[in-house]
């Protein structure tokens, strides 16, 4: 493969331009083409980082041979058709969390990517977060000793819910934690109980409390919700705590990081996912995950820091969380 790689975008709302405006910035990625139903997005595509080749529809991009890779960036339950179409016409994916709402569509992926001899990495960039990148490294050095215990907490504004009530708060939220307390584990789950809470009615849950039981003996307490009051003015109110054998490693981001002041009140902006730079580029983990990706496909190497089998068994452990907190009570896996 060529050192640029050629990128395909597929799905462009609001996350899909964070990835079309990330890819855009580095330095040995092109954005080749781009895809989504909505002309106006393409327009934005067009006009503002100057995509050439725009299509309403995806399977006109996938026909192409001159792309490497696939970003797929579409609502959850859209996923599979795109990612199993990318692969089996020979490019690379990258298909954001989570990778299905279903295992089985998840699984297909996995197995599709291995008959095609073609990657496809999970978007869980949370693992390019410093932060929680050196909570695993102090983990694999011994710093904080063997994981026993693991709280983890993902707080987002209350406005946010009007739009991603369209999927359960575990797929959305809780998904990330998820893969943290996986990774960090290095086990699987045996046991879930959760529990969820929905002052609006909604079908999908405000609230949601999982407790997982992995194999090793590990715990692990997760807490999503959707109740940040807007007028805060705290875009991410997340936590977590490791304790380990021989210590304890934790962060919370609502008090640390930029803070902004003035006559309206405060906002606390987040300044680690992603963010547009004053010299035209970006950071972020974001920007991390896809430079490693880049620089794997670049080099002929596999991009196996993420894991898609963590992945596959990220969504088992979700789906037994919805089972659980609808009233099913503890769920063995």
């Amino acid at each position: 493969m060529a050192s640029t790689v050629r990128v395909g975008i597929i799905g462009l709302g609001n996350w899909g331009e964070c990835h079309l405006e990330a890819f855009h910035a580095l330095p040995h990625a092109e954005v080749a083409a781009v895809a989504d139903p909505r002309p106006d997005r393409l327009d934005v595509a067009k006009i503002k980082y100057d995509v050439s080749s725009c299509y309403t529809d995806y399977n006109e991009l996938l026909e192409r041979d001159d792309i490497d890779l696939v970003s797929v960036v579409t609502t959850e339950h859209l996923h599979l058709d795109p990612v199993v179409k990318a692969l089996r016409s020979g490019k690379h994916v990258l298909v954001e969390k989570p990778v299905s709402t279903r295992l089985s569509e998840a699984a297909e992926m996995h197995r599709v990517a291995l008959e095609q001899g073609r990657y496809v990495m999970p978007g869980h960039l949370l693992r390019f977060d410093p932060r929680y990148a050196d909570i695993r490294r102090a983990i694999a050095d011994g710093e904080i000793g063997r994981p026993v215990s693991m709280y983890m907490k993902r707080a987002r504004e209350q406005h946010l819910f009007a739009t991603y009530s369209r999927t359960h708060t575990v797929y959305e939220l809780m998904i990330h934690d998820i893969d943290l307390a996986v990774w960090y584990a290095q086990s699987r789950v045996r046991t879930v109980r959760a529990y969820g809470r929905s002052p609006s009615g909604s079908e999908a849950p405000e609230v949601l409390w999982a407790c997982l039981e992995f194999e090793n003996g590990v715990l692990a307490f997760l807490h999503s919700n959707w109740m940040t009051p807007d007028r805060a003015g705290i875009a991410i109110a997340d936590q977590i705590e490791v304790i380990g054998s021989g210590g304890t490693a934790s962060f919370e981001t609502s008090n640390s990081g930029l803070q902004l002041w003035n006559e309206t009140g405060r906002t606390t902006p987040d300044t680690n996912i992603h963010i547009k730079t004053l010299h035209k580029q970006t950071a972020g983990s974001l920007r991390e995950q896809l430079l490693y990706l880049c620089d794997c496909l670049g080099r002929g190497e596999a991009p196996d820091y993420v894991s898609f089998e963590d992945a596959i068994h990220g969504v088992e452990i979700a789906d037994a969380i919805v089972k659980s907190a609808a009233g099913d009570g503890e769920i063995r896996l």
